[in-house]
Order: C-alpha cells, then structure tokens, then sequence
C-alpha cells in the first residue's frame, strides 16, 4: 500500500536520497521526458548522482533535452517513476526489473495504480512536469535555462501546446516562469507541433484511408499496422501527435487510435471532448490516464482489438448508444 506524500515530503525524501534512478514510461514524450531530465538536471546540482532509464529509445526530437546529458551508470539506490500512472507502462523489462521496488512516484494521473512506496500525485495539474517544478523549487534549487526547457515541454506537450482544457491559469503562470529564464520556446513548439517528415505524412495518408466511423459519426477510429509503418518508412519518431487526429473531425466525441506494436497486439489511445470521458473506457481494458487523453493495449488480432475498444466505449459511454 502505497503512502501519498505531499510535495514538500517528496523533496525532503529527494534532498535525503543519492545513487538516484529516474524511470520514464514507454513510448516516451514529452512530459515523462521533460519531467525526469528536469528532475534529474536539478539533483545533480545538488551534487547527487542520477542517470535516467527509459525502456524504449528516446524520440530524436528530444535532442534539446536529452543528447547533452550523460549517464553513468551505478547501482542505484533510490528509483524514481516520473509521469507513470502503473508500472506495466514502464514496459516489459523496467516492470520486470524495477516495477516492484519504486521508491517514490511523481504523476498527475488520477488513476495512479499507488505502487510506489511513497506517491505524490496531483490529478489537478495538465502535466507532471507541473509537479516537477515545484519540487524542484522547494528543494531550492534555482531554475536554470535547461531545466526550464525541460519543465516547458512537459507542459506544453501535454496541454496540446495550451489547447486542451488542463491547460488552466497554473499551467500559463508555470510555462511564463520557465520564459522567463530563456526557455527557446519557439523551437520547442515547432519542434513537437509544427514539424512532420515525409514519411510522417504519408503514415497519416494510409491511416487515414482506413479511417472508421461508429455510432452516427461519434467515434472516429484510426489503425496504424505494422505494415503502415514500413511502407511509410515512418520512424519512432514519427509517430507522437497521431492520437488525436481522429479526435479533430467535426461532429466526433471519441477518437481512438489503433496502434500495432512489434508483437503483432495493439496500443490503444483514447481522446475526448467535453462529452466522454477517455480514462472511463481504457480502464476497462486495463488502462487509464486523464479525462480527455487515456491509453491502454489490447492482446489479439486487429478485429479483436477493434471489438474490445469499441465494447468498452459503449459500457463507459451509453450516451452514444442511446442518443
């Protein structure tokens, strides 16, 4: 049973800590990155030794953040999941290795699974990179030019660049701090929002050439096959900012997004309007997240999946069956 600590208690438990690991979730983006290279910018400044582990490989977008930062590698003694609401989204081996001995966790997810030893989670902020900043503050740490890029692209990837509903008063105040000491806020909007590669734009060609339509045009649901991915020549890379494209089409509550993995099953991405709630149907399949933005994944065929999903969104959902 996990303990739910203040952010005051996790800065003193980090202040007290050394020999630190820093976990980010699967499929890395922006706020689990910017969240544990900021936390882990500011630890070190503080004299400590940290490194950051992520199960697959880090975005080549994310240079800005990542590429200057070297990690050493040490035994570590205090482990830290930053942005990750389960352990199974650490994927296969971070869960098998560390999923069962996290120390502290650090989210904003309101369905945090509590598997931590000690969790500070604070469902009222867009992202936790928000979280971050005021620890980081409280441990007194002064807030840097490349910490603040960090924390800012959290931020901003995960209120859809201050599109989304989470990005409240807070948020704006957070992001005009970071600002404020230099942040190249310009690159990293057009970085993570502006830019698509070729082969990006043909991956939405083909998935969009099967895109599928359910219940009177509520539910939009986009499929991106392994094969999609090869005939594009689209990279990991490639891939982040696909979620709520189904979710854009005028007159669609639920957007839901089909995504094959190397294994042949699929990595479900939900996305909402004001009308559902994403978090309600992915945790019906095992997953979770926030109210408008929620994952999960689905073992079995294309059509299994694709019945799974749409399943779950008619039990969390009967609006959509019933008008």
């Amino acid at each position: 049973m996990t303990q739910y600590i203040s952010d005051r208690q996790a800065a003193d438990l980090l202040k007290k800590a050394d020999n630190i690991l820093l976990l980010a979730h699967q499929y890395p983006d922006g706020d689990t990155l910017g969240s544990n290279f900021a936390l882990c910018l500011a630890l070190r400044s503080m004299g400590k030794r940290v490194r950051v582990l992520c199960g697959d490989p880090i975005p080549e977008k994310y240079d800005y953040m990542t590429a200057e930062v070297p990690m050493p590698d040490f035994e570590p003694e205090y482990i830290c999941a930053l942005d990750v609401a389960d352990p199974k989204l650490l994927g296969p081996a971070l869960q098998a290795e560390y999923g069962h001995r996290v120390d502290l966790c650090i989210d904003h997810h309101s369905t945090n699974v509590g598997y931590a030893t000690h969790s500070c989670v604070d469902a009222s902020c867009a992202a936790a990179a928000m979280v971050i900043l005021r620890i980081i503050r409280l441990m007194g740490v002064v807030l840097t030019p490349a910490i603040a890029t960090c924390i800012y692209t959290g931020i901003a990837t995960d209120s859809g660049c201050f599109k989304y509903s989470n990005a409240d008063a807070e948020a704006h105040r957070m992001a005009a701090d970071c600002m404020d000491v230099g942040v190249p806020y310009e690159m990293i909007n057009r970085v993570n929002f502006d830019m698509k590669s070729r082969a990006r734009i043909e991956l939405e060609r083909l998935a969009l050439d099967g895109m599928e339509f359910h219940h009177d045009g509520r539910v939009a649901m986009m499929t991106i096959t392994n094969e999609m991915v090869a005939k594009s020549g689209a990279k990991e890379n490639d891939m982040e900012g696909l979620p709520p494209i189904p979710r854009q089409i005028e007159g669609v509550w639920v957007g839901i997004t089909l995504r094959q993995k190397a294994d042949g099953n699929y990595k479900i991405s939900v996305r909402t309007g004001t009308h559902a709630d994403a978090s309600a149907i992915c945790v019906l399949l095992g997953g979770g997240g926030h109210n408008r933005a929620a994952g999960c994944a689905v073992d079995g065929t294309l059509e299994e999946a694709k019945a799974a999903v749409l399943k779950a969104a008619e039990e969390a959902l009967p609006r959509l069956i019933t008008g």
